[in-house]
């Protein structure tokens, strides 16, 4: 479908809607499929924890070698490794990932959101039950190529499965649910881990996800996936199990097919992702926020933390550090799923890189000043509150928006192939900054390093003021026209 032709349709769309008599902008949003009729949300909510136990499975992932390659190099571990494997132990989960996400929105497309999920849950427990009767280093490649393979695909499905059974009133509030979990997966690693074995981790995250099959089976499919594919009568239910036996099912039936009907006859391919103006503005503008969220440098900080601790005078555990860290990720994160349906996504997203470039500036200035042998015993609590800011503001903002924000601003027809390619670049940056970052310490300092992440953010608050606009309140349909350029 061309240009030419979504544009109009979006207008005979816009021009619906204006004929009922209220002026659109005087409305909290253009339409609710749900609007004047009783809804609940407790189903919405209880769906979200189940989905983004994947997320915290993530997390467990992402986070599983801060506690465990030091064990793992350890003369009293049952596989003992190189620092060379360990590099590798780590680095495979994002070769995984970058596998991993394509395929898994070209099966959300083919086979449904939830089933998806369910395929994505049966890596992460093959995984780690391979770490636990791992007998020696390949083994735990596999495991983490798997895990990473699961991770991506966890990226891709639960931002989109999410984004289409939620109101619009709460959208915003669960999108930003899958980075909450990722951030408790990953505190779950850092308290277990530091009183543990390894193997004994690798049971207890397990746990997560199994619960997230099990509790997936009791799901029903998207409400959109379903009518994409003719299936009224289980959309119809799935409707009412998500939004209440009570909800007007037939008008939120109608105002999804309008939907869908504004969004075009197209296949979902990659050249209407690229043909269609509304298609690939919002594809950039996802895409864009993954390279801010990545190249903002947060694995950098956190790789400095414990050492900024200590400069701070602290002589606290390396553990108890990363613990510290990953609380405040959590209860920051937690703080942006409430903000989120009241200050905006463009508020939030702005004030986070602002700070955070700041935050940056400041580091560099710290380690400048120690790299050419100035006393920084002094200053310590400096660079101590820089860290813990700039944690707070990319967990109010670049941590949990981006992810939100790709199932808000692709339409649905090629919202599983967008995502998957969105997916892609993040890990393919979480792959290419791992890789850098000690080459670019080695070759420029510390200072120059951070100084350049903070010049990144700069550009990425330019970018946000210039080319973002406020997507809350707003339906997909709305978001559509937005991005045509019609309003």
């Amino acid at each position: 479908m061309d240009t030419d032709k979504m544009t109009q349709a979006m207008a005979r769309w816009w021009q619906t809607v204006n004929e009922r008599g209220d002026d659109p902008d005087a409305r909290p949003m253009l339409y609710d499929p749900l609007q004047g009729s009783k809804t609940t949300k407790s189903q919405q909510y209880l769906a979200t924890v189940i989905i983004c136990l994947g997320a915290a499975a993530a997390g467990t992932g992402l986070a599983w070698t801060s506690p465990v390659l030091d064990q793992l190099k350890s003369f009293n571990s049952p596989i003992v490794i190189t620092k060379d494997e360990g590099t590798w132990i780590a680095s495979f989960l994002a070769i995984g990932a970058i596998i991993g996400a394509v395929p898994s929105g070209i099966l959300a497309d083919k086979l449904g959101r939830k089933k998806t999920a369910i395929i994505i849950a049966v890596p992460y427990i093959i995984s780690y039950l391979l770490i636990v009767f791992a007998q020696n280093v390949m083994w735990l490649y596999a495991a983490r190529l798997l895990i990473g393979i699961a991770i991506g695909g966890s990226c891709v499905v639960c931002p989109v499965y999410i984004s289409e059974y939620a109101e619009t009133s709460i959208r915003g509030m669960l999108g930003t649910c899958f980075q909450l979990f990722l951030t408790v997966g990953i505190l779950f690693v850092f308290v277990i881990g530091a009183y543990t074995s390894w193997i004994t981790l690798s049971w207890t995250c397990l746990a997560m996800p199994v619960l997230n099959l099990v509790g997936l089976f009791f799901l029903p499919e998207s409400p959109i996936w379903l009518l994409k594919n003719h299936r009224e009568t289980e959309a119809a239910t799935a409707i009412k199990w998500f939004w209440g036996r009570h909800c007007n099912a037939n008008g939120a039936i109608q105002a999804i097919k309008n939907e869908l009907e504004a969004a075009g006859s197209g296949s979902g391919s990659i050249r209407d992702l690229f043909a269609v103006t509304a298609n690939r503005r919002g594809f950039f503008i996802c895409v864009s926020l993954m390279f801010f969220q990545q190249f903002s440098g947060i694995n950098a900080v956190i790789f400095f933390s414990v050492g900024i601790f200590k400069a701070a005078g602290s002589n606290l555990d390396p553990n108890v550090c990363a613990i510290i860290v990953g609380v405040v990720q959590v209860l920051m994160t937690f703080a942006a799923a409430v903000l989120v349906e009241r200050a905006g996504r463009k508020v939030l997203l702005l004030l986070s890189s602002m700070v955070m470039a700041l935050c940056l500036f400041v580091l560099g200035v710290y380690f400048y000043l120690k790299d050419h042998n100035h006393d920084v015993s002094n200053i310590g609590i400096i660079p101590l509150l820089s860290l813990v800011l700039f944690i707070i503001c990319f967990s109010l903002g670049y941590g949990p928006i981006p992810w939100m924000m790709m199932g808000e601003m692709l339409a649905v027809d090629i919202k599983g192939i967008a995502t998957s390619f969105t997916v892609e670049f993040n890990w393919i940056s979480v792959f290419i900054i791992t890789k850098s970052f000690e080459p670019m310490i080695e070759g420029f300092g510390g200072a120059v390093t951070f100084w350049i992440f903070g010049a990144i953010m700069v550009v990425g608050t330019v970018y946000g003021y210039i080319c973002l606009f406020e997507t809350k309140g707003k339906s997909n349909t709305e978001i559509q026209i937005i991005l045509a350029g019609d309003k």
